[in-house]
């Protein structure tokens, strides 16, 4: 299963609402860890079928980002 990016008008139902467990992974494109961290989770979405992997662009959703307490 591909990876599903996560927006504001997407997050309540495909997180909030979802029947199946959910791995976030708030990143930005200047963050290093997050550039090391990402074929991680793209492998992990392409072996995993009974959960959604789901990604948060933290400067395309500052709102999420905020919500949820990811500062750094």
């Amino acid at each position: 299963m591909a990876v599903l990016h996560l927006t504001q008008a997407n997050f309540q139902k495909e997180v909030l609402e979802a029947d199946v467990p959910v791995l976030v992974d708030f990143w930005a494109t200047w963050c290093g860890p997050c550039q090391m961290v990402g074929p991680v989770v793209a492998e992990i979405a392409d072996e995993v079928t009974a959960a959604k992997i789901c990604k948060v662009d933290v400067d395309k959703q500052p709102e999420l980002a905020r919500q949820y307490k990811d500062m750094s």
